[in-house]
């Protein structure tokens, strides 16, 4: 049986945002010249290249942790169509024949009402397949920390693929679920505590959202984002005309200003800056550009709210426009942005000052 290599380029994406994801991996194939077939379904897309080339250098250039609307990024075969009599051989013919070993096996689904009905056929076919992959050799103890998505997309429809240590999500189907706080003003709150697991590493959470630092929250009413920057131990100025949660201001955390996010400016540099405002995403941005060229903050988040079409135009606009005002401004900074699980019609920004 001859080796096969995986020709696809697999990502998840939220439900909606398909389109959007597809853009972006185009994108990034025109810049490597990689001739592909766009595909997409519900909550993934995919492309796959026609020059019978493997698609591991696109997937590896194209890194998971610069990517916008993907969930997780993957190195795919071809899918497959499984009878209800034999759902296993098929899946293990293809294994084998990818000559692929991997450390663990992961079984996800669409993020759907139709992918979480697909729970029970999982969980009946999980321990087998393990069994049989680790009698094969192909599930190992050392392999490189490879590991083997299996996407079901129905019942009877998989795809499998691959990942690698430093390029994908570490989070099953590419979702970090948070529990709402319930003393929190607003469900909005997991956006912001959501951003810093996505853009702080955990074992700097001491040192860079740390006790007594200060912050402003530009459209803070009621406070969902307020409330994560108190339970931090920081200071924090509220900007909004709106009324404030009353428990939260019994903290003495917070001053509240009833003054316009866009046009209030600090009395001295501050250690964050945080916006949730729904607006249009050239109104905000002009806003954040100026606190950040004239270094009023040393980190930001930040939403943009999104157009319902061309959302990856936009959100490349933007960037390119905050990237390029700071490079005027001879400001030095690191610029990520992601589609957050917890984010809807928006994208969320994340700004380091470096000097």
């Amino acid at each position: 049986m001859s080796e096969i290599a995986p020709s696809t380029w697999l990502v998840y994406c939220r439900p909606g945002f398909e389109p959007d994801a597809l853009a972006e991996m185009q994108h990034h194939a025109a810049l490597a010249c990689v001739p592909c077939v766009p595909q997409r379904g519900e909550g993934w897309a995919s492309l796959t290249r026609t020059d019978d080339e493997p698609i591991n250098t696109l997937h590896r250039d194209a890194r998971f942790d610069k990517l916008i609307f993907a969930r997780q990024s993957l190195a795919a075969l071809a899918p497959l169509s499984l009878s209800k009599e034999d759902r296993l051989t098929p899946m293990l013919e293809q294994i084998k024949s990818s000559r692929w070993s991997f450390e663990e096996i992961w079984h996800e689904t669409p993020d759907t009402n139709d992918g979480k009905a697909l729970a029970g056929l999982i969980k009946a076919l999980t321990k087998p397949l393990e069994s049989l992959l680790t009698k094969r050799g192909a599930l190992r103890r050392k392999a490189g920390g490879r590991r083997l998505h299996v996407f079901w997309t129905s019942g009877d429809r998989v795809q499998l693929a691959i990942s690698f240590p430093g390029n994908r999500s570490e989070l099953k189907n590419g979702i970090r679920r948070l529990r709402f706080p319930s003393r929190a003003p607003s469900r909005s709150t997991l956006k912001l505590e959501e951003a810093w697991y996505e853009f702080v590493p955990r074992d700097q959470w001491d040192t860079r959202l740390a006790e007594h630092m200060q912050a402003a929250d530009l459209g803070a009413a009621p406070g969902g984002w307020t409330w994560q920057l108190v339970q931090r131990g920081m200071y924090v100025y509220a900007i909004d005309n709106g009324p404030m949660d009353k428990a939260l201001m019994k903290t003495g955390q917070v001053d509240h200003l009833k003054e316009d996010g866009f046009v209030w400016a600090p009395d001295q540099r501050l250690d964050w800056l945080v916006c949730d405002i729904v607006d249009k995403p050239v109104r905000v941005l002009t806003m954040v550009q100026r606190w950040l060229t004239r270094q009023w903050c040393r980190e930001a988040i930040f939403n943009l709210k999104l157009p319902m079409k061309k959302r990856w135009d936009e959100v490349t606009r933007c960037l390119d426009t905050l990237e390029e005002s700071l490079k005027e401004a001879g400001v030095s900074a690191e610029i990520r942005c992601r589609h957050l699980y917890h984010d809807r019609e928006e994208v969320t920004v994340h700004v380091r000052l470096t000097h």
